[in-house]
């Protein structure tokens, strides 16, 4: 059972915000999530539902539709999510991103047409950027897009795309030739619409985040309106880079949440499950475990904290981000399988929440960068010296 307890770290304004929205997704969204998941299939009346606490561009301007919330509120958001259902947190990470980036570069037509039903939670997106051949390296795309007269010619595939073959409307990263780019690399965001632009979707199944139908998109002579472009032809790859420490943070905290659910959940059978006639939790290495995930849930929610912390002082929070998504996931993962040891037998059983949170934190590892990019990252902030080349965050 949850435990919400004073948090010195949160304003009261902050604990209040953490408090209501634990209430409403315990009353409202956990008791339907098993059947979700059995369907493979999301609720997606809880965007508009979940519209009033924030969650959806809550951190944007009053001006944008937003609430002007800091990176700290959003922080306490995703980690509720996370706690909830892991699914509902990846899907509101890139709801959250393509509001992002339609508020930031988004001519007033597509604000209208698009940021204003996305705020309101009536409209489902996507973000391509991850290829069959590429994710880490955002560089390295494929995916071509040529004018031809007042259209966009796409020609490439991605994969591993949230939403991507339910959603009505999408942003795509996608290369364009360096006569008509005004950036190094070429790269190029544009609005795809599904009412507009005909190309091919399809759900690829996977072990995590099973409501949330990951897609593979492929588009063969696509054409997108040449007014779809979404920030400056050439510029794709500096606006996207510009979300990605949101989208850490966002990972990040998702994964401080169902690090304390497995905590939480484990702590609740540990003593009431018994063995050789005494609960389980009095034996000396179930003790061990239960504190080992502890250390570890209190230690990311800290590194969370402190990049939450650092993007409000205005600063790019590269490196505190990185560090934030690589420990926390990696922790989440490790406290969701010490979660699984403790239930024994009861913890592979789809009708418990463990096994899809062991699932779910297991496939957090990966999103917003690899463990092993976050490591180059880190090492590129502290040492000044790259290990990868350009386009890796």
């Amino acid at each position: 059972m949850r435990q919400l307890t004073a948090d010195d770290d949160l304003t009261h304004e902050q604990s209040l915000l953490r408090d209501t929205v634990a209430q409403f997704m315990a009353n409202e969204v956990s008791p339907t999530v098993g059947d979700f998941e059995k369907r493979c299939e999301f609720d997606w009346t809880l965007p508009a539902r979940l519209r009033e606490f924030g969650y959806i561009g809550g951190f944007l301007p009053e001006s944008e539709g937003g609430y002007g919330m800091n990176h700290m509120d959003f922080a306490v958001l995703m980690e509720e999510a996370g706690y909830c259902w892991h699914s509902l947190r990846a899907i509101l990470n890139t709801m959250n991103m393509a509001a992002l980036l339609l508020a930031r570069l988004g001519t007033p037509e597509q604000k209208e047409r698009y940021l204003r039903p996305l705020m309101n939670g009536q409209l489902r997106v996507w973000v391509g950027i991850t290829e069959p051949n590429h994710g880490s390296n955002v560089a390295g795309l494929e995916t071509k897009a040529a004018l031809v007269g007042d259209s966009w010619v796409i020609n490439g595939s991605k994969l591993w795309i949230t939403n991507g073959a339910i959603s009505e409307m999408g942003i795509l990263m996608a290369k364009v030739a360096p006569t008509e780019a005004g950036g190094p690399h070429g790269i190029t965001a544009f609005i795809v619409d599904s009412n507009q632009t005909d190309f091919i979707k399809k759900r690829v199944h996977t072990m995590v985040l099973q409501a949330t139908t990951t897609s593979e998109l492929t588009f063969d002579n696509a054409r997108v309106p040449a007014g779809n472009v979404l920030g400056g032809v050439g510029q794709g790859l500096k606006n996207i880079l510009l979300a990605l420490s949101f989208g850490r943070l966002s990972v990040s905290a998702g994964a401080v949440g169902a690090a304390q659910a497995a905590l939480d959940l484990s702590i609740d059978y540990a003593k009431t499950r018994q063995q050789f006639g005494a609960p389980i939790g009095s034996y000396q290495l179930i003790q061990k475990m239960i504190v080992d995930m502890r250390v570890r849930t209190d230690a990311s929610r800290q590194l969370v904290r402190r990049a939450a912390r650092t993007l409000d002082r205005g600063n790019s929070g590269r490196m505190e981000c990185s560090i934030a998504k690589l420990y926390s996931a990696q922790a989440a993962h490790e406290v969701a399988d010490m979660a699984l040891q403790v239930h024994g037998a009861m913890g592979y059983s789809r009708d418990y929440p463990i096994e899809r949170i062991y699932r779910d934190t297991r496939g957090a590892i990966i999103p917003e960068g690899t463990t092993e990019i976050q490591t180059l990252i880190i090492g590129r902030e502290l040492l000044g010296l790259s290990a990868f080349g350009t386009g890796a965050g």
